[in-house]
């Protein structure tokens, strides 16, 4: 089981640092155990909630052991879309 959550970690950390998401996600990996902090905001999981009926609690913590290795391309797009969204449209540019 253990190797499982680091895989899966790792899976969710390269996802989102392949699609160039804004922000450091090392803490994912660095992270230990079934739960991580997303280091998303509550309008963040809002969005994540609204847009892609994930849900996690309100600070922004998941359950690792929760998530499939298939599920992952799937929650690194909607963390990548939540992100982008919350971004000052100025910074889109």
């Amino acid at each position: 089981m253990r190797d499982r959550l680091v895989q899966v970690r790792r899976q969710l950390y390269d996802s989102l640092c392949n699609k160039g998401t804004p922000g450091d996600w090392s803490h994912i990996i660095k992270q230990v155990g079934m739960y991580s902090f997303t280091g998303l905001n509550k309008d963040q999981v809002d969005f994540l909630t609204r847009e892609y009926h994930i849900y996690m609690s309100s600070d922004g913590r998941i359950n690792i052991g929760g998530l499939s290795s298939k599920a992952v391309p799937y929650f690194a797009d909607a963390i990548h879309d939540a992100v982008i969204s919350s971004l000052p449209s100025s910074t889109l540019a």
